[in-house]
């Protein structure tokens, strides 16, 4: 089949009006990331190259451009919380991605409320449906195909609490749709939500047999 394609090598720019890779890779979970410093200052921030890697133990993690206020108190305390940015609080979501000065309490910058979490000693979004308390196991420094280092850091943490509103759980099985996430998209400022009118499914073929 023939077709007219853009094609590019990404180190010698893509020639559109906006990187369409962000895009392409999408729509993608969104790393609504809490943190704390050793001395109690709180932070909340948003992360789009976020996602869940292992089962058991459960680790998930995210990537931060550069060496930000989220990547050094987590390596400082070894502890942070997922929280589920919902479309209910996409608005407080955003907001929490605000360039502030260092000390600056981004759940206050928000408007929502911080509660303490049950293993680690950072706050969790109250308002958020699901918060996972996480433990650090990795810091990476990605690096590119020429082993140059990025100004670019991998945060992945085990799961060690995770707690859901009980109204997510239908017969046991949590309701994907029913928590109304918000999924990162391209462009400045693409987003998407799902609905369950737009579920399918499909039974892998080792599960037929």
């Amino acid at each position: 089949m023939s077709r007219s394609r853009h094609s590019y090598q990404p180190r010698l720019g893509h020639g559109l009006p906006h990187d369409p890779l962000n895009a392409i890779v999408g729509p993608r979970p969104i790393g609504w990331i809490s943190s704390q410093s050793a001395a109690g200052v709180r932070n909340l921030a948003p992360y789009s190259f976020f996602n869940c890697f292992n089962y058991q133990p459960p680790i998930i993690g995210f990537s931060s451009q550069g060496w930000k206020d989220s990547v050094a108190n987590i390596v400082e305390t070894g502890e942070f919380v997922w929280n589920l940015a919902t479309r209910e609080l996409a608005v407080a979501m955003n907001e929490s991605s605000a360039s502030v000065p260092p000390g600056e309490d981004e759940f206050a910058l928000a408007g929502v409320t911080p509660i303490p979490g049950t293993q680690v000693a950072v706050s969790m979004v109250a308002e958020s449906p699901v918060n996972f308390e996480c433990k650090l196991t990795q810091v990476l420094q990605l690096e590119g195909a020429d082993g140059g280092k990025l100004q670019q850091w991998m945060v992945l943490g085990e799961v060690v609490a995770i707690h859901i509103d009980n109204d997510l759980l239908e017969e046991g099985i949590y309701q994907t749709a029913k928590a109304h996430p918000v999924l990162r998209a391209g462009g400045p400022s693409a987003y998407y939500a799902i609905s369950d009118d737009l579920r399918f499914d499909l039974v892998r073929p080792d599960a037929r047999k």
